[in-house]
């Protein structure tokens, strides 16, 4: 049976296929999602290295052995686009390509090796000298790095480089400031599964962390802050010095990390804490809670240790963590107060009641000042009741779906659902590089652990209820999933469909269905990230924007005698009390995206450059301020 009959049986036969299903669990709970540009450490992630304004020399599509140079427009993971010198503003020749596939070469390459630097055909009239045109160009040009390109020519992303096997340096943040070689076990999206080198994993001494975590770094940074490696106090014991010398021998001879994948990681920045200052802290070990913490060692200006307060006899274990001046999860004293939260009193308190003023005088002790402490995040967009991604404080291997419970300024009280043990409600700060959003999991090929009652069916019929259009047929919408199977256009990697950020350029024209009070309320942009996630949140932001949001819905609307290119995505509209919903066509990868935003503004009979990966500053190139419905009708029919 061939792969097309099996699928038609498949569907015939409604087979369903258990999995998970965000649509379906946010329609069930009535929940929304935090929107996906909350989640800075993944937009980092995202941007690979490339920037816009890179000049790099491009090999010409229809003559691959002559180059020209080119400027980057917009960088997604895996994709750039590019635009060739002499095209000025003009963007129809704008194109994408694969970073992995394509000839990308520093500038300069082409005179080193003898090859042929010649302009497009399309532009070649219109510069009587190229090459003062170029030198003019390229004054203070910058480019990606050679180790970067030549990474890429050997089809490898930046992120990929960091692959099992890899070393690292790791600084020690339980108790004191060493800092010692980890290996890379596992990379998924980013998140780093690490040991420390010189073990083995039933030692049970390996830890996850996000790769832009300010605690990690690439191999050289220890000689360059001046410090020594040397193993952490907890595993110290296991090996002699002889030992771990000969480890640490051995991993100088290899060829390390280019130090270019860690510069987006945090700076960090110098402190005013003193030894002995009290505050109030979450124990990043059991952050359930908020409790009293002292400064109780100051490494240098950059580092010290908090240790969580306990009155009980000094048998006790103390619990401490390294910090530095941006750490999260430290606040000054009366914080929780002041934010209406509980504090929980130390191990050991005898009275029932906590208060600080009477236990500063019991402890002889002086608060942290409030300059001590990083400034509170004044802008975000978590709200309660919002979905995401999180991994499991107590088992990090493992990531759930989360709630937000609460809010308190940059700080966020989630509730995993679907973990493998109860774990209660936790805080994390909005900058957490240990939440994500919507479909991260499904992005990367990490599993994500949900509630029994929320697994949906990965093959279900959609029938579309929308009382102002034709209902889709199931069978359409199984004949656009062949499609997408059978499609032979799709640029995929690395099993990512990766979309650039979308603007939403609310100084253009929005038509007759748009509100545009509502449009200048939008975010700036959306994404970059999964295109199917990018596009449908883009789309439901401006449905959620019409004067009447059905009548929008109704125009995204595929025809059921359209030729399906992309994929269905049901979208929902209320309007008047009334609920909604059609199957709306979203393209699936990269190089599409700018013609499907094209084609949906005209659709919406709006300026083309309403939304789109293209930010518009002050003029827009379509000089839609100037439409009216008639001339709108005029222009683009």
């Amino acid at each position: 049976m061939s792969g097309e009959q099996q699928l038609d049986a498949d569907l015939g036969s409604g087979v369903e296929v258990e999995e998970f299903s965000w649509e379906d669990y946010l329609e069930e709970t009535g929940s929304t999602t935090v929107p996906y540009a909350s989640f800075k450490h993944v937009d980092i992630r995202l941007q690979n290295g490339f920037a816009p304004g890179m000049k790099l020399e491009v090999a010409l599509k229809n003559d691959p052995e002559t180059y020209w140079v080119a400027t980057i427009i917009t960088a997604c993971e895996q994709l750039l686009l590019l635009r060739y010198e002499g095209y000025g503003e003009d963007r129809k020749a704008d194109f994408w390509c694969d970073i992995r596939k394509a000839g990308l070469y520093p500038i300069g390459w082409c005179q080193q090796n003898k090859k042929t630097l010649e302009a497009p055909e399309g532009i070649r009239d219109k510069v009587s000298d190229w090459n003062a045109f170029l030198q003019q160009t390229l004054i203070g040009a910058c480019g990606p790095p050679v180790s970067l390109l030549e990474g890429l020519r050997n089809g490898r992303n930046p992120l990929d480089l960091i692959a099992p096997g890899s070393k690292l340096e790791c600084q020690d943040f339980r108790d004191s400031l060493s800092t010692w070689l980890v290996t890379v076990v596992e990379n998924i999206g980013g998140r780093l599964k690490l040991r420390y080198e010189g073990l083995e994993s039933r030692d049970g001494f390996e830890h996850w962390l996000y790769y832009l975590d300010p605690f990690l770094h690439h191999i050289g940074w220890a000689a360059q802050q001046g410090c020594d490696l040397q193993p952490p106090l907890a595993i110290k014991h296991l090996k002699s010095e002889a030992d771990w010398q000969e480890i640490l021998a051995k991993v100088k001879e290899e060829e390390p990390l280019p130090s270019y994948l860690f510069k987006d990681k945090q700076v960090i920045g110098t402190h005013e804490f003193s030894i002995n200052m009290k505050l109030e802290a979450v124990d990043p070990w059991s952050p359930f809670g908020i409790s009293p913490a002292t400064i109780a060692k100051v490494f240098d200006d950059k580092y010290f240790l908090v240790e969580m307060d306990d009155l009980r006899p000094e048998d006790h274990t103390r619990r401490s963590f390294v910090c530095h001046a941006n750490s999260p999860g430290i606040f000054p004293v009366q914080w929780s107060l002041k934010n209406g939260l509980h504090i929980n009193p130390p191990p050991g308190f005898r009275s029932q009641d906590f208060d600080w003023a009477d236990y500063l005088k019991q402890c002889g002790a002086e608060a942290a000042p409030q300059k001590c402490f990083p400034q509170s995040i004044s802008e975000h967009q978590f709200k309660e009741n919002m979905k995401l991604e999180a991994v499991n404080p107590l088992f990090p291997e493992e990531v759930c779906i989360a709630t937000v419970t609460a809010v308190r300024g940059s700080y966020l009280w989630l509730q995993l659902e679907g973990s493998k043990k109860p774990v209660p409600e936790f805080i994390v700060s909005a900058e957490s590089m240990n939440i994500f959003p919507l479909g991260w999991c499904e992005t990367n090929g990490h599993p994500l652990s949900t509630p029994r009652r929320a697994r949906g069916h990965k093959l279900r019929k959609i029938a579309v209820v929308q009382p102002e259009k034709q209902i889709l047929s199931s069978r359409t919408v199984h004949e656009g999933l062949k499609n997408q199977l059978n499609s032979t256009h799709s640029v995929m990697i690395n099993g990512k469909y990766c979309c650039p950020k979308i603007y939403f350029n609310h100084r253009c024209f929005s038509g007759p269905y748009l509100n545009k009070g509502r449009i200048a309320e939008l975010p700036q942009c959306v994404g970059p990230g999964n295109c199917v996630l990018v596009l449908r949140e883009v789309l439901t932001l401006l449905i959620n924007a019409a004067y009447k949001p059905s009548r929008v819905l109704r125009e995204l609307q595929l025809d059921k005698d359209s030729v399906w290119h992309g994929c269905g995505e049901v979208l929902k509209a209320k309007y008047k009390g009334k609920s909604y919903r059609a199957t709306v066509e979203i393209v699936r990868t990269a190089d599409r995206v700018t013609e499907f935003c094209r084609q949906a503004c005209i659709k919406l009979e709006c300026c083309p450059n309403l939304f789109g990966p293209r930010m518009v500053l002050d003029t827009c190139s379509e000089n839609c301020s100037v439409l009216t419905k008639t001339k709108y009708t005029h222009y683009y029919g």
